[in-house]
């Protein structure tokens, strides 16, 4: 309740009242069924809304088909309860810089409510453009190849540069690329929405790019892949002040991640209580590639069940140039995760793809950096991680003798299958500075052969509170190249090597 009055209060004192004239779109011409496109009369409400002041163009309840519209200042969309707008599934109805059912760009004090829904029917989209490039009509090699990156698919809502932004109450279904992106704004509310968008591939739930003062609230997001993400695109541009709560997460990818597109920056981050369920990658996933900074990040309250992966931090170097990103000053506390033995998203329409480098056992966290180039500063307390164990030398094996054998993998896609085999099967961190664990219980399903906690080439480290189970290895910790060790209050066996 707290929670909603201040996201409440957030919106009325930081986006001016749209002006409460109403414009209904029946009174335009507007028809249901999904044999009208209904574009041309929508968008001249909005047109005459915003040529008026402002005002609020409302959908009523039924069945309107829709190709693009553009939002414009002042205006608020608002679709009532069982208003449901489709987006066209006609290729041809999408053009170049038109590609999302609501876009808007260098816009202000814009809105989109309701209880109703928007269905960019986004099979029945791909599907169409399939049919129209085999036949000859329209030509495109991005389709011919692989699949076409994310600007040449439809988006269900696509704002840049906009100021002054609020989505609240409605439902998003089945995009065919990314479900919303708000890129280079500033003040946006997300706030008790439903995403709903397994319908193909690349359908991130919500895409944060390079912009600021965004709060993302109260919603659920089941998405083919990443739940939420937070991207940066661009060299002078970051996302900073980002307030992410209340939120549940269901990915045939990774529940909340910074990353993967990682060129500015990311700072002050704060995500509280989140719920994570039938993942395939990671509950969360920080991730700086591309030559960012990531810094600052608070992450308090995360309950995940049947998840691939708990905690994955990677600092890489995918970029070409001599940058390299930097990743410090992150607190990850209050997290509970339970990791299968088998792949978590079984059965869903878009699973996630199986790892590029195969076979390997169970995977642990991982918290990584570079020879020359450390995560700093990482705090992780109050963990605890439930695996599935079952790990097999047949199947993969990495000596402890071999750790210097673990790939770095500097360019390599981050992801927490990246190097394949790794040597425990709790905690694996390489490459860091100033590392503190406090209050970790890790424990194992089934009999795993390896220890718990490997730390190769890390200065100063602190771990507290370190339960692990009594059956495990008798060396249940590792450390390699470790400076500044602080062990205390745990009974596990600690081997140098």
């Amino acid at each position: 309740m707290k929670t909603k009055l201040l996201i409440l209060l957030y919106i009325t004192f930081s986006i001016p009242a749209i002006a409460q004239k109403r414009l209904n779109i029946k009174d335009f011409g507007a028809r249901t069924g999904l044999d009208f496109n209904n574009a041309s009369i929508i968008q001249e409400a909005i047109d005459q809304a915003s040529a008026s002041g402002g005002g609020i163009v409302t959908v009523p309840e039924g069945n309107y088909l829709s190709g693009p519209l553009v939002l414009k200042s002042n205006v608020e969309l608002h679709l009532e309860k069982n208003a449901i707008l489709w987006g066209s599934a006609k290729r041809n109805d999408y053009t170049a810089g038109k590609m999302a059912i609501i876009s808007a760009v260098g816009q202000h004090h814009i809105r989109i409510s309701g209880k109703g829904t928007i269905d960019g029917q986004g099979r029945e989209l791909v599907q169409n453009t399939l049919l129209l490039l085999r036949a000859g009509e329209i030509r495109d090699h991005e389709w011919l190849a692989k699949r076409p990156g994310e600007d040449n698919r439809t988006n269900l809502i696509y704002f840049k540069g906009c100021k002054d932004v609020s989505v609240t109450g409605i439902t998003l279904k089945n995009a065919s690329s990314w479900v919303q992106n708000y890129k280079e704004c500033e003040g946006v509310v997300i706030d008790s929405m439903t995403v709903n968008s397994i319908c193909y591939w690349n359908n991130d739930g919500i895409d944060i790019v390079d912009s600021k003062k965004v709060r993302i609230s109260n919603s659920s997001f089941n998405a083919a892949d990443d739940a939420i993400c937070l991207k940066s695109e661009i060299s002078a541009g970051s996302c900073e002040d980002i307030l992410v709560e209340n939120c549940t997460l269901r990915s045939s990818a990774s529940g909340f991640k910074l990353g993967t597109g990682s060129v500015g920056g990311f700072r002050k981050v704060t995500v509280k209580n989140l719920t994570v369920f039938d993942t395939y990658r990671s509950a969360i996933a920080l991730e700086t590639v591309d030559g960012a900074f990531l810094e600052d990040v608070d992450i308090d309250g995360v309950n995940a069940k049947n998840t691939g992966n708990a905690i994955f931090i990677r600092l890489g170097h995918r970029n070409k140039d001599s940058r390299f990103s930097t990743l410090k000053n992150v607190s990850i506390r209050n997290v509970k995760v339970e990791v299968p033995a088998g792949k978590p998203d079984i059965g869903y329409p878009m699973e996630g793809p199986l790892p590029k480098v195969s076979p390997h056992n169970l995977l642990p966290a991982s918290v990584t950096g570079l020879p020359g180039h450390e995560v700093e500063n990482v705090k992780l307390e109050n963990i605890e991680i439930v695996y599935g164990g079952g790990a097999s030398k047949e199947r993969a094996f990495v000596s402890l003798d071999a750790l210097d054998k673990v790939t770095e993998n500097e360019a390599g896609y981050p992801e927490f299958t990246m190097f394949s085999e790794l040597p425990s099967w709790g905690l694996y961190t390489r490459h860091a500075k100033n590392m503190t664990i406090s209050n970790i219980k890790l424990r194992l399903r089934g009999e795993d052969f390896r220890p718990a906690l490997v730390f190769d080439d890390v200065k100063k480290l602190s771990l507290d509170k370190i339960d692990i189970p009594a059956e495990s290895s008798a060396a249940a910790i590792i450390v390699k190249n470790v400076e500044g060790l602080k062990y205390q209050n745990s009974k596990a066996a600690v081997k140098k090597i």
